[in-house]
C-alpha cells in the first residue's frame, strides 16, 4: 500500500506541472479565488502560527533539505544507482509533495494579475515621463536628505538597531494600510536569517520562504538598505510574488513611511531604478541628472556598491544563474531583468494626478 501511494505522488508531479501551466494562463481567476481569496487565510495562519517563533523555522526547514539531498547522494553513490524503479520513484513523490506545498502555500501568486491592470495603470512609458519622476525623485531625495544631516555632502547614517528597523518597517504598513487595504499586513513573522553570511557571500539581500511564509532578512547588509529589503519582503509575504512589483510595494510603502530615515531609503530605492533605465536610454540625461543629486547621498549610494564589490566571489554568478532560472520558470520571462519593470510601475503609478509626488 505504501509503495502504491509513493507511485501515486510520483504520477501526479508531471501532471501537476501540466496543470499550473494551464492554470497560468488564467490570471483573472488566481487573482480573485487564491490571491483575494485562500492565500490570505493561509498567509495569516501561518505567520500568526509561526512569528511566535523568535527563529527562522524556514531557515531550519531549508537546512534539513539540504542534508537529506546529500545523504540521498551519499546513499545513491554507495549503491552505484542500482533498484532505479525504487529511487526515481521515491525521489519523483518527494519532488511532487514540495512542489505541491510550494504552489499551494504560495506560488500560485506568480500568476496573478499583473500590477499595473489591479492598480488600473500602463506598462509602458516614455522617456520624457521618465525624466519627470527622476527629476521630482532627485528633488525629493536632497531635500529629505538635508533635513536628516543639514549638509549635502554628508551620507546619511542609521543608529538603529536590527529589531528597531524590523519594528519601523512595519509601522510603515500600518501607516499605509487605511489607503491600501490590501497591504493591511496582520501576524508578524519577519526574521533575521541564520544564513545571513552565505546570503551575502550569494549576493542577496532577502528572501521569502515559501514553505512557511516568513519573510527572511539579510542582517549583514547595510542598514541603510535593510529599510527596503525588509519592506520587499514583506510584500512577497502579502501576496506579491514577482520581484519587481515586491519592489515597487517597498518603493510605495517607504516613501510614505512617517519615519524620516525609511522615507529617505524609500526615495533614493526609487531613484536609484529610475536612474538605472534613463542612464539605459539616455546617458547624457542620466548624466546631467546625477550631477544634481547631492553628494551625499551619491556616497549612500556608493557605501552599497563597496559592501557588494568586497564579498564578490567565483560562486555569485552561480548563484545569480540559478535564481534567474528560477524566475523565469515562475512566470517571469525575462528573469532579473525583469526587475526593470518596476520602472514602469513607479512612473505610471506617479504620473496619475491621484498619486502625483
Amino acid at each position: 500500500m505504501k509503495r502504491k501511494s509513493i507511485l501515486l505522488l510520483a504520477i501526479l508531479f508531471p501532471v501537476q506541472i501540466i496543470g499550473i501551466n494551464l492554470l497560468s494562463g488564467y490570471s483573472e481567476f488566481v487573482e480573485r479565488y487564491y490571491s483575494q481569496g485562500l492565500y490570505p487565510v493561509i498567509s495569516k495562519v501561518m505567520r500568526y502560527s509561526l512569528g511566535i517563533i523568535p527563529f527562522s523555522l524556514g531557515d531550519l526547514l531549508y537546512a534539513a533539505l539540504i542534508l537529506l539531498a546529500i545523504a540521498w547522494l551519499v546513499r545513491r553513490i554507495s549503491q552505484r544507482f542500482r533498484y532505479p524503479k525504487i529511487w526515481i520513484t521515491d525521489t519523483l513523490a518527494s519532488l511532487s509533495v514540495i512542489y505541491f506545498c510550494f504552489h499551494l502555500f504560495w506560488g500560485f501568486n506568480y500568476y496573478r494579475l499583473p500590477l499595473h491592470k489591479s492598480l488600473e495603470i500602463e506598462n509602458d512609458y516614455t522617456t520624457e515621463k521618465l525624466i519627470r519622476l527622476t527629476e521630482t525623485l532627485i528633488d525629493k531625495s536632497n531635500e529629505i536628505h538635508l533635513e536628516i544631516v543639514g549638509n549635502d555632502s554628508i551620507k546619511v547614517d542609521y543608529d538603529f538597531s536590527k529589531r528597531e528597523l524590523f519594528e519601523i518597517t512595519l509601522d510603515g504598513y500600518k501607516n499605509i494600510e487605511k489607503d491600501y487595504p490590501e497591504l493591511t499586513y496582520e501576524g508578524e513573522a519577519l526574521k533575521r536569517s541564520i544564513f545571513s553570511l552565505p546570503l551575502t557571500y550569494m549576493g542577496f539581500n532577502g528572501y521569502l520562504n515559501p514553505l512557511t511564509n516568513e519573510a527572511q532578512v539579510n542582517t549583514i547588509i547595510l542598514p541603510y538598505k535593510i529599510a527596503t529589503t525588509a519592506s520587499h519582503e514583506v510584500g512577497h509575504q502579502l501576496g506579491f510574488a514577482k520581484e519587481n512589483e515586491a519592489n515597487f510595494i517597498a518603493c510605495l510603502v517607504t516613501m510614505n513611511h512617517p519615519n524620516i530615515h525609511f522615507r529617505y531609503s524609500g526615495y533614493t530605492f526609487a531613484l536609484s531604478y529610475c536612474l538605472s533605465e534613463l542612464y539605459r536610454r539616455d546617458k547624457t540625461k542620466a548624466e546631467e541628472l546625477i550631477a544634481s543629486i547631492n553628494p551625499g547621498i551619491i556616497k549612500n549610494y556608493r557605501e552599497v556598491d563597496e559592501f557588494w564589490l568586497r564579498h564578490q566571489n567565483p560562486f555569485e554568478p552561480i548563484f545569480k544563474a540559478t535564481y534567474n532560472r528560477y524566475l523565469i520558470v515562475n512566470n517571469q520571462q525575462d528573469g532579473m531583468k525583469s526587475y526593470s519593470y518596476v520602472v514602469a510601475l513607479l512612473v505610471n503609478y506617479f504620473d496619475d494626478t491621484r498619486n502625483a509626488l
